[in-house]
Order: C-alpha cells, then structure tokens, then sequence
C-alpha cells in the first residue's frame, strides 16, 4: 500500500514494459475479433514527470526522455510507433499502462483497471474519464482475478504488475497466475518483474512457469548489471500464451532500447521461450 508509482515513472523499466505491452495489444488487434485487458496492479494512470516525487529521483532522465533524445531507427522504430503514439499523445506527462491500454484498444474492445491503493484510485479513475469501455475498481488485483476471468470477449490481455515490497510477492504471483490459468486458459498473460539478484529472480520465474503450465517467453532488459542492493538496473517480462510474432518483434525491439538507453557497450538482453 505504501508503493508510489510518481517516483519511478518513465524510467527505463517503463520503457521497456510499456514498449512490449504496446506489442502485444498491437499483436492481439491483428485479429477482428474483441478483447479484454485486465490491469491488476494499475496504478494512479498519468504522471508528472516534472513533479516533486518524479524530480527526486530523475529516473525518466535515463528512461523516457533518453530514448525520446535518441529513437531508433529502420524496424525498431516502426515497432515502437504504438507506444510513442501513447507517449505524444500525453506529453509532457507520463502514461502508465491503463493509458496506454486506452490508446491502443479499439471502439470494441474492454479494459478493467485495478488499483487498492486509494489515493492512487481517485486518480486513476479521473484520468481514465468517461470511457465506456473502461471500468475502474478498487479492488486488490489477486482478488479482483478471482471475479474478472474468464472475460466474456474470450480473448484477453491480463497485466500483472505488483510493487515487490514484500519479499513474498513472486510466490503470490505464482499462486496467482495458477490460479487465473485455470479460469482462463488461452489468456495472454504478462508478468513484469524487478532483477535485483539473478539466480533468485530465475529460480523465481521458473516457479511461476511451472505454475501457469504453458508455453512463455521471458524477456529481460538491462541498462547496467543487476544488483541485490540500490537502485533497479535489470527487469523482466514474462508473456504467458504469447503472441506468436512477439519473440521475432522483440528480438529487433529490445536490441536497439538497450543502445538508446544504455549505450553501445553497456547492458544486456536477454530473450527465452520456454516451451
């Protein structure tokens, strides 16, 4: 409850997570018919990347406004056209995922954003506005999954993006995503993660592949060497049930991030299936 989004917005985790969704939901759209995005862990929507919290840690420094001083070019570019529509459309605030979720989906598609903490949910819910095919709900994100699947679209999205403050939290993520496998099998499930510690975070992710019993892919993307203390360098994504086309994008995608963000000879990807 005491996590604040307003101090880590647009960094270069951002940019990553954001990026891959934006493919994602850009995959899904391929086809006709209409999805579902569930948000569990949605957080406030917008931020002020010039605010009192976002200037404290000046994070979207090495995040957004890096990689908006240094795009790439050719494929990678075009690839990352649907988040920076998101991104433009927004500026010079930040958009956090249910905005991004918001811009990308179409007239039919459905979106249901969740968000306990209850500052965060009065602002969550003003800057999703009227939009009729968004519901907001204060509601815990493990809980609200209990209720929410299977959508009655048959196709879906669901985010999964808790704080990790509590050392337990990759452990509720497996129970969780078992749990949300079972009600809705052919969901596309995706699990953004913090690397602080590498062996702990892949004996950890290993525990929620087994969970979810279904083919994943797990991306990883850093700007510098993880490390178990100070500030976030390394972070995952693992797509359960992906998009067929996401581990070929990403393969061109996450390459040219890490030059923009990192520079030519620093950081790291890393690109998995996992069958």
């Amino acid at each position: 409850m005491n996590y604040r989004h307003g101090y880590h917005a647009g960094n270069f985790a951002d940019v990553f997570k954001h990026a891959v969704l934006a493919r994602v939901l850009t995959l899904i759209a391929a086809k006709d018919a209409p999805y579902r995005v569930i948000d569990t862990h949605a957080g406030a929507g917008r931020y002020d990347l010039d605010s009192e919290a976002a200037k404290a840690t000046a994070e979207s420094e090495k995040g957004i406004r890096r990689l908006l001083n240094d795009l790439p070019q050719g494929a990678a570019l075009e690839l990352l056209q649907p988040y920076l529509r998101a991104v433009e459309k927004f500026a010079p605030a930040y958009p956090g995922s249910p905005l991004i979720v918001q811009t990308l989906a179409r007239a039919r598609d459905a979106m249901v954003f969740c968000e306990l903490h209850p500052e965060e949910f009065a602002l969550l819910e003003k800057c999703v506005g009227r939009d009729r095919r968004a519901k907001c709900l204060a509601l815990d994100g493990w809980t609200a999954l209990k209720s929410l699947l299977p959508p009655k679209e048959r196709r879906g999205v669901i985010l999964i993006d808790p704080p990790y403050e509590d050392p337990s939290e990759f452990r509720q993520v497996a129970s969780g995503v078992e749990e949300a496998v079972r009600r809705f099998a052919t969901g596309v499930y995706l699990i953004w993660y913090p690397v602080k510690n590498r062996h702990d975070t892949d004996a950890a992710i290993r525990r929620v592949v087994r969970a979810a019993g279904k083919p994943a892919l797990k991306l990883e993307f850093e700007i510098e060497k993880p490390q178990s203390e100070g500030p976030l360098h390394a972070t995952g994504m693992l797509a359960i049930n992906p998009p067929w086309k996401l581990k070929q994008e990403s393969e061109v995608l996450l390459p040219a991030l890490r030059q923009s963000l990192a520079g030519e000879n620093r950081g790291a990807v890393r690109i998995e299936a996992i069958d």
